[in-house]
């Protein structure tokens, strides 16, 4: 138990920033939804579907580096020039997209149908994000999570603020002073979201900048090559996931009729953030577990840790779940604040139950990652978007967003299973997957019945809820209470 307990702590301070910055960006929902902040329920549509690119984009502009750059830092005695030579590589390529970006902007904003001031903001979004990758993947490695924390609080804060400011308070001021009246242009509400998020990020890089100051700029061609080669099935498998997890709504836009398209995006997208609890908690563990699989991978007997690991996920991961739905219809008052989206609450578990196969996904890659078999993720993670893909052709016309609900969570199902299937095979780690699979199906039956049959009885869903925590203390509360020591 002892070899959790960097995890536990990691976690915690990982969690911290990862959730916490969350938390305060998912007041933005509430603030999209208000009526009047908005024009209307096509307006944050729209936003969503900015997003989605934003989404692609960011993967494709980190390729794989990032995992490279743990792997290779881990592996190699010569840090220095590890950390160099993956700076240097994403300085280059992210300034080359940038150039290409504004130089073709016309044409991008005419392919995708996107005003190209919004792509104008985006572009620069985009390259300030960028630069900021290997320098949070430094404090990782370097196990500084308190500034790492600290920074990524402050990027989402000032985001936070400007869009209260820009979106609630301009407008009034600007009808008593005249200063503000210069800045206020009125209809500019999407305008303000991009040029928030992109003042955010461009103190984010301020503060990184040290990084790059004392960071020895040496470049190894030989090391990046191998880079790249470990990189680029990590690229695949990040695209195909970015595919699962936004590309919905640009083909939502595409295939339902124009006139209807935005606002159905707008309230599938309002009531999917429902779903952040989930997203939240697999992120954090994530963050935390993705630096000790690498630092624990030639401890001794490291599969048994795994293993664990695991379980408590899924036992933690099933509790946020029912609670979760339970509870749903008290959080969307919250949360999705105009009755306008509400229609799309159906997606909510469908899309709980996705992330959180997702979450298990990533706890089972272990396999692939610390075995240098990278391109197994990329063949799971395609075969994932091919899912994505097929249900969404087939079904949106007909169903809408319940068909990009329901692909979702095929898709992250099925490479859930493929990813146990081949880590059975090349690395073999004792999961219990009785416990396992009482804790994912006795959370799915319990949620099910809450939401779908028994929907608004609190009595039901509740009662539910304590005997499942009733369940999971009798069979967890030893390790319950050892994790709580450490």
């Amino acid at each position: 138990m002892s070899g959790l307990k960097s995890l536990f702590k990691q976690t915690a301070i990982y969690g911290l920033a990862t959730v916490l910055p969350r938390m305060l960006s998912f007041l933005l929902v509430p603030l999209y939804t208000t009526e009047g902040v908005l024009s209307s329920v096509a307006e944050y549509g729209q936003v969503s579907i900015i997003f989605s690119y934003f989404v692609l984009l960011n993967v494709v502009l980190a390729y794989g580096m990032e995992t490279a750059f743990f792997r290779f830092f881990n592996k190699h005695d010569d840090k220095r020039t590890v950390t160099g030579t993956s700076a240097i590589s994403l300085i280059f390529s992210s300034f080359l997209f940038f150039a290409l970006a504004l130089l073709f902007q016309d044409q991008i904003a005419e392919l995708i149908s996107i005003d190209v001031k919004y792509i104008k903001l985006v572009v620069w979004i985009l390259l300030l994000d960028a630069l900021v990758i290997i320098p949070f993947a430094w404090l990782r490695a370097k196990a500084r999570p308190m500034r790492y924390a600290v920074v990524k609080i402050l990027n989402v804060a000032i985001n936070l603020g400007l869009n209260v400011f820009f979106l609630l308070a301009l407008k009034d001021l600007a009808r008593e002073n005249t200063f503000f009246d210069v800045i206020y242009r009125p209809d500019f509400e999407i305008s303000y979201i991009f040029i928030a998020n992109l003042i955010a990020s461009a103190v984010t890089l301020l503060f990184m900048s040290p990084f790059y100051l004392q960071l020895q700029y040496v470049f190894n061609k030989v090391l990046w090559k191998k880079m790249l080669k470990y990189a680029y099935p990590v690229l695949i498998a990040g695209v195909a996931f970015s595919v699962n997890e936004t590309f919905d709504r640009i083909l939502l836009a595409e295939m339902l009729p124009p006139d209807i398209a935005e606002t159905q995006i707008g309230m599938y997208s309002a009531c999917y953030k429902i779903a952040v609890f989930m997203t939240l908690f697999a992120t954090a563990y994530r963050l935390g577990i993705e630096p000790f699989f690498f630092s624990h991978a030639k401890a001794e007997n490291p599969q048994k840790n795994y293993a664990r690991i695991l379980e408590f996920f899924v036992a933690l991961g099933a509790i946020i779940f029912l609670s979760v739905v339970v509870f749903a219809d008290v959080l969307k008052l919250f949360i999705v604040r105009s009755e306008a989206y509400w229609q799309a609450m159906w997606v909510v578990p469908i899309i709980l139950l996705a992330n959180f196969c997702l979450g298990i996904y990533h706890n089972l890659s272990v396999w692939y990652k610390i075995t240098d078999r990278t391109k197994f993720g990329a063949y799971i993670s395609v075969v994932g978007a091919i899912i994505t893909l097929t249900i969404n052709f087939l079904f949106i016309k007909e169903f809408s967003y319940k068909a990009s609900a329901v692909a979702t969570l095929v898709a992250y199902a099925v490479m859930m299973f493929l990813s146990f299937f081949f880590g059975r095979k090349y690395y073999p780690i004792p999961y219990n997957l009785k416990k396992i699979g009482f804790y994912l199906g006795g959370s799915t039956v319990f949620s099910w019945l809450s939401f779908y049959e028994f929907r608004g009885n609190y009595v039901v869903g509740i009662t539910l809820l304590i005997v499942f925590l009733g369940i999971v203390y009798k069979f967890e509360q030893d390790k319950i209470k050892q994790v709580l020591k450490l």
